[in-house]
């Protein structure tokens, strides 16, 4: 079976991507981080919410979260690109959408829209989560010294709930990079969709499949690793100065150097 594959097929999808490859690959890359962009930002006006005092907000957050976690993510771009525009009686999604520098297709608009609202719903818990982990006392002790409540989450609360929302939040935005090749049955030629138009025009589809799968392999490998520094970053070590896994690494193998440094 494995002789039987077009090798010089999978190598150039590799090796020597062609401009229209290039270009599938820029889409899946820019849907993904403006989708991610606007789930974070709906995400956290529905966190706020939530915990607001106000019931009617605390129920429309509710709903919908309800609505866009319990439906498929395939329901919610199809509705928005063919029946937004028909529920709302005004051109909601455009054939185009002009950004001024640049222009984005209208289908492109609407799966980055759906993507986004859907992971919203899910972001929400992620940051209310994060906001639920700093201590109490700290916007307390904010409010008391006369603080405003936007003023003190601003500052105070969300700078510290960002090192816990970060690596869930990253994990997402993993699963969004995979999750934006459902575009492609809106007809966003992107690095699923590219792989199909090939296939079914040479019925190699081991070759360009197994060709996809390695490039979205290496776009969530990168994108693991940038996390990890990221979050390594934002760490708070209840040792103190936390170890490198470099160092980590150096201390299995050369303990007494480790002892000497740990001395000095």
């Amino acid at each position: 079976m494995v002789a039987g594959l077009e090798w010089h097929i999978l190598w150039q999808r590799i090796f020597h991507p062609d401009h229209v490859f290039v270009l599938a690959l820029w889409r899946t890359i820019y849907i993904s981080v403006l989708a991610q962009t606007l789930g974070v930002v709906l995400g956290l006006i529905a966190a706020l919410m939530r915990m607001s005092k106000v019931w009617p907000l605390r129920f429309l957050s509710g709903l919908y979260v309800l609505i866009f976690r319990g439906t498929p993510v395939i329901v919610q771009i199809f509705f928005v690109y063919f029946g937004a525009n028909l529920l709302f009686g005004f051109t909601l999604i455009p054939r185009s959408v002009n950004f001024g520098l640049f222009t984005m297709d209208g289908a492109a608009f609407a799966g980055i829209l759906a993507l986004g609202i859907n992971e919203g719903s899910y972001m929400r818990e992620i940051i209310r989560a994060g906001i639920d982990a700093v201590d109490r006392g700290q916007l307390e002790a904010a409010r008391s010294l006369g603080m405003p409540y936007r003023l003190a989450m601003r500052r105070i609360v969300l700078p510290q709930a960002t090192r816990f929302i970060i690596p869930p939040l990253g994990n997402e935005f993993n699963n969004m990079m995979k999750t934006s090749s459902l575009v492609f049955f809106i007809g966003v030629t992107e690095l699923f969709g590219d792989a199909e138009i090939r296939y079914s025009t040479t019925f190699k589809p081991v070759e360009y499949f197994l060709a996809v799968a390695f490039w979205y392999l290496v776009l969530t490998t990168v994108w693991s690793l940038i996390q990890a520094q990221i979050e390594r970053k934002l760490a708070v070590s209840e040792r103190g100065d936390e170890l490198s896994f470099r160092e980590r690494v150096a201390a299995a193998w050369l303990p007494a150097a480790m002892r000497i440094r740990g001395t000095q």
